[in-house]
């Protein structure tokens, strides 16, 4: 029986408007305490391709100030659940993340874009709907999800990031 995982705490502050909800972090996030830290998904290479012009981040604390900078925060839709391995066709005993809370705490966050249909299907199950946010399906990050080229899934997301950015202020 596989041992239950944690998620971490919501990457999230005053100012964030966006946030990029996954589904529970791999094998290799969690070891490293960390969000996509699985050298092979391209969650960072696409944040910084579209956010910061391809600049190579310094180290996680530059990752996490550069999205914050950009009024985007990170969290997943599950708090916890069981897993062997990294595939979330392999999540059981899924419990979601305490979202009515944070969006109470962040009332700014407008637009959620969902890292992948996992993290999409989970909170839609868990909240019956959207809970009134503008919401963006997009491709996942993970090298799983290689039906798409990088450069289709950048397009995705270019385009769902350029929507939220423009969005005003509620």
């Amino acid at each position: 029986m596989p041992k239950p995982l944690h998620s971490f705490p919501p990457l999230a502050d005053a100012h964030t408007r966006i946030l990029i909800i996954g589904s529970m972090p791999g094998a290799a996030s969690l070891s490293a305490h960390e969000y996509y830290a699985y050298p092979h998904n391209q969650f960072w290479r696409l944040m910084f391709d579209l956010l910061e012009s391809g600049r190579t981040p310094a180290n996680y604390a530059d990752k996490q100030n550069t999205l914050l900078a950009h009024r985007i925060g990170l969290w997943d839709s599950l708090a916890c659940c069981e897993r062997t391995g990294s595939l979330d066709s392999a999540i059981s005993r899924p419990v979601p993340n305490d979202f009515p809370t944070l969006f109470a705490r962040f009332p700014h966050i407008q637009t959620l874009l969902f890292n992948g249909q996992a993290a999409h299907r989970y909170f839609k199950r868990a909240f019956n709907g959207f809970l009134g946010k503008e919401v963006f399906l997009l491709p996942s990050t993970s090298p799983a999800h290689a039906a798409r080229s990088y450069q289709e899934k950048r397009a995705c997301w270019q385009n769902a990031l350029r929507a939220a950015l423009q969005e005003p202020a509620r």
